[in-house]
């Protein structure tokens, strides 16, 4: 015992008379000369987008799916969403995540603002990063920290609740930023972008187009529609070519899933093979596909094993469960998405390369579609962006459908969805956000926020839905948020409303 007491003393002296020289040039015994002490944007991007996208897919599985009638998750428990029942610790998942992933893009325009790092193309793609991760909050929670958020190194540790409003405009000038600094701007590093591999033309294209999606957003909020509409048609009648846009399912902005390595899709590592299956199709989704004959439901386009959604039948038939259903009623499952080990020739949506959709071109033809409709834009008509969005909805996952003998034309026809500009406007309205609906399958929650600002495309309403039948208008705030942030946290509930999913955000107000 004595000898091992004598044997620690004797360990302590020692440490004790060399800290001195440890400590000596420590810092720059410890950096290594071959890498840089701070990450580069180009270490940043890939990183942010996937983790941003893999959120947006798995939680829009999990939400948007259920709310919009895309899958049924059949259950007479509680937390039901598809009911309209959600659970407040729903919504934690996509704020944590959502501003976690701002700090990168954030860091991205910092660092890229450096002398020794200078690239207004990696400020550029920032600042749309930035725009569509806020613009995807807000829109999901309503007033939220915008101007003090992700700025704890600043010791800003409870940061303020911003007016819906004033983020968006401030959202709208990031946008003209970006692109300002992207006109003329070198590529990045193709390595660094698995969205556009580093393409910063195609990046400000994007960036314009999802500026058409927030403007297009606000058009009908009375307070601020004049000025949202007139840069609408500046945009697209005035100064097109100061803005370029999407001009094909090329410019799509999509994280293409490769299989390999970080781009391996996110419902392969994180939802179980039963789970994946588990949900029905519902209804809605399922019989306007069967009733046109769709080939991204069908088999029969080049006798490819399964439509290209590789939705799998029990009956032989496509049969979707009716969303809202009565409770205790338990209807049968017919039809349900394949997983990865039972699609048809292994076919299955778990590993599709595509499911990491951003924005797509035949969403923009819809956005320009419903604003010529609209009078608000006199370049094209609302049925050439109506027939360009149809097209390319179904292009952009079967490229060469449009082929003899199938051309759009016989297609529409067929379905009866051709275009007839005798309509009235509402009739129009349904019939391009019927068409929208499909083309922005699995795009995180847009399917939601575009049914919260014009009321389409009609849902049928179930008997057992809840909250009074309304679809809900937002997530609640997490939680923790109420004694992380209780301050600010109450000062935006008195201002915004109840926090609770029936409160509508600003631009759902009239």
């Amino acid at each position: 015992m004595k000898k091992n007491i004598y044997k620690i003393v004797c360990t302590i002296m020692l440490l004790a008379s060399v800290q001195p020289s440890c400590k000596k040039n420590f810092q720059e015994i410890n950096t290594n000369p071959n890498t840089s002490p701070d990450a580069l944007p180009q270490q940043l991007l890939a990183p942010a987008l996937v983790n941003t996208v893999t959120v947006n897919m798995l939680r829009a599985r999990t939400i948007s799916n259920e709310l919009m009638q895309t899958t049924v998750s059949q259950t007479d428990g509680e937390g039901a969403v598809f009911r309209y029942d959600i659970r407040p610790n729903q919504a934690d998942y996509t704020w944590n995540n959502w501003y976690q992933q701002l700090s990168n893009f954030k860091d991205i325009y910092t660092i890229a603002n450096q002398p020794v790092n200078f690239s207004k193309g990696y400020q550029g793609i920032s600042l749309i990063c930035q725009s569509w991760v806020y613009s995807l909050i807000t829109d999901t929670y309503g007033d939220v920290p915008y101007f003090q958020s992700n700025k704890a190194r600043d010791g800003v540790f409870e940061p303020a609740f911003d007016r819906q409003k004033d983020i968006y405009l401030d959202i709208f000038k990031q946008l003209e930023a970006a692109n300002t600094l992207l006109t003329g701007a070198a590529n990045v590093v193709a390595s660094s972008d698995p969205v556009f591999n580093g393409n910063a033309a195609q990046w400000r294209k994007f960036g314009n187009s999802l500026y058409l999606r927030l403007l297009m957003r606000l058009s009908g909020k009375a307070e601020v529609s004049a000025d949202v509409i007139a840069k609408i048609k500046d945009m697209i009648d005035v100064n097109a070519a100061n803005y370029p846009i999407m001009t094909s399912n090329t410019d799509a902005a999509v994280l293409r899933w490769t299989g390999t390595g970080y781009l391996t899709s996110p419902f392969i590592n994180n939802v179980r093979e039963q789970d994946w299956r588990a949900p029905a199709m519902a209804s809605f989704f399922i019989d306007n596909l069967t009733k046109w004959t769709d080939p991204r439901l069908y088999t029969q386009f080049n006798g490819a094993a399964g439509g290209v959604w590789s939705i799998a039948t029990v009956s032989g038939s496509f049969v979707g469960v009716p969303s809202g259903y009565a409770a205790g009623t338990s209807p049968t499952t017919k039809s349900y998405f394949y997983s990865t080990a039972n699609g048809p020739g292994g076919k299955s949506y778990e590993s599709e390369p595509l499911s990491g959709n951003i924005m797509n071109y035949a969403e923009l033809q819809f956005l320009l579609a419903e604003a010529a409709a609209k009078g608000y834009i006199s370049t094209g008509t609302a049925q050439q962006y109506y027939d360009n969005g149809v097209q390319n909805a179904i292009t952009f996952w079967l490229p060469t459908y449009f082929t003899a003998p199938v051309t759009l034309a016989s297609y529409e026809t067929a379905a009866d969805i051709a275009w007839n500009d005798s309509l009235p406007l509402d009739t129009k309205m349904e019939m391009i956000h019927v068409q929208k609906y499909y083309a922005m399958f699995w795009t995180d929650f847009q399917q939601w926020f575009e049914y919260r600002r014009t009321g389409h495309p009609v849902l049928p309403k179930g008997p057992g839905l809840i909250n009074g039948g309304v679809m809900p208008a937002r997530l609640n705030y997490p939680v923790y948020v109420q004694s992380a942030n209780p301050t600010n946290y109450k000062a935006a509930v008195a201002i915004q409303g109840a926090d609770v999913i029936s409160t509508q955000v600003w631009w759902q107000r009239p």
